[in-house]
């Protein structure tokens, strides 16, 4: 392992001097009239007696750089809750870097830069989409991408033995290997990992989902087949939910404006083509997670598309809901309504081990919003 060499940035970042709880407490009446309902299956909303949200807050209030998008979260091996995305000018300037934080004690630390996309002769590209995975009893990985566009772009991975304070130098994945798209992989009882992945091509070409296993800690891989697509559903970054009889159930996003899905019955090598589930999606990504009590849980943006803008909808609101079986949903906590010209977009989600639901996403493209819920409230 050596230090990763982060720079300097060019101006200091505004730290956190609060604890996210302490946030909650003064926003609790705002986000109890926001967000204490919950949606009947015919739509209605109904009032809950207590919101699910226990805290809410901004990882940072101000960056070194404008546009910060595609956040990822994850529970270190001590406990500690870690969370990182990509931050530049603009997503797809060369400027563009991974920037990684952890929460000590309910407060976030200051970020720091972990990747770039710094080329041999010197020149630089893009980073995009980092996702982290802790390897149960072992290394903290950072999976990413380098590319000019997501059409173009490759997998990297660093990994780290101590929580993220030092890293492992940069290295380029085996070629057919992209790593996890957007969302976290998963582990099998046999230890196995499972990462959900996906290519995008042109209009032409379509997107496709496909699959990622290792057998051994994720030293090697080994891709799946593209899922087949019968109805032309263009469906790119899964996430990976568990069912009690065994199943595997994918969630995606999608052009044709509701989350795709797909099943796997053979842990993960083979996969029932692309379906549409009663979700909507207006083209942005989304996550889930499959519970502690065996519910399902997934974040997204309940709107489709604009007429405007065949393909594409507004990101905004963000809401989570649950499901019994990942078929039927209700929506179970409404996070930010704010019309905002980016919206809310491209959620991560886990549950830590003291049962709680950590959901990170973009706000508006400046700045990542932490969340804590009680699944117990819903």
């Amino acid at each position: 392992m050596r230090p990763t060499q982060t720079g300097q940035p060019e101006q200091p970042w505004t730290k956190r001097r609060h604890s996210t709880a302490l946030i909650a407490g003064m926003i609790a009446p705002l986000v109890l009239v926001l967000v204490g309902c919950a949606t009947s299956s015919d739509g209605q909303l109904a009032a809950q007696d207590a919101t699910p949200i226990v805290e809410k807050g901004f990882i940072y209030d101000e960056a070194p750089y404008p546009e910060a998008h595609a956040s990822t979260i994850v529970q270190l091996s001590d406990g500690r809750i870690a969370a990182s995305w990509f931050g530049g000018t603009k997503e797809r300037n060369p400027d563009v870097s991974i920037w990684y934080v952890v929460q000590e004690s309910g407060i976030w630390g200051e970020p720091v830069m972990v990747a770039t996309g710094e080329q041999p002769d010197g020149s630089r590209l893009p980073t995009w989409n980092p996702v982290l995975y802790q390897v149960p009893d072992g290394d903290l990985i950072l999976f990413y991408k380098i590319g000019p566009n997501p059409r173009e772009w490759w997998g990297m991975k660093i990994a780290s033995s101590d929580g993220g304070a030092t890293w492992s130098a940069p290295e380029r994945l085996p070629d057919g290997i992209l790593g996890p798209i957007k969302n976290k992989p998963v582990t099998l009882e046999d230890g196995t990992i499972v990462s959900p992945t996906s290519i995008e091509g042109d209009m032409r070409d379509g997107w496709s989902l496909y699959f990622e296993r290792s057998e051994d800690g994720g030293k090697t891989w080994a891709a799946t087949h593209y899922v087949e697509t019968p109805e032309g559903i263009d469906a790119i970054q899964p996430s990976i939910l568990f069912h009690e009889d065994g199943r595997l159930q994918a969630l995606a996003r999608t052009r044709q404006g509701n989350v795709a899905m797909s099943w796997s019955d053979d842990d993960g090598l083979n996969w029932t083509p692309v379906a549409a589930t009663v979700l909507p999606n207006p083209n942005s990504g989304t996550d889930a997670v499959t519970l502690a009590d065996g519910r399902q849980l997934i974040v997204y943006n309940p709107t489709a598309h604009n007429p405007e803008t065949p393909g594409k909808g507004y990101r905004y609101p963000i809401r989570v809901a649950v499901s019994d079986d990942g078929l039927a949903w209700q929506d179970v906590a409404t996070l930010d309504t704010e019309a905002l010209p980016s919206g809310y977009a491209y959620p991560s989600v886990i549950q830590s081990a003291d049962g709680m639901v950590h959901i990170t996403y973009t706000h508006n493209r400046e700045r990542i919003t932490h969340v804590v819920l009680d699944p117990t409230r819903f």
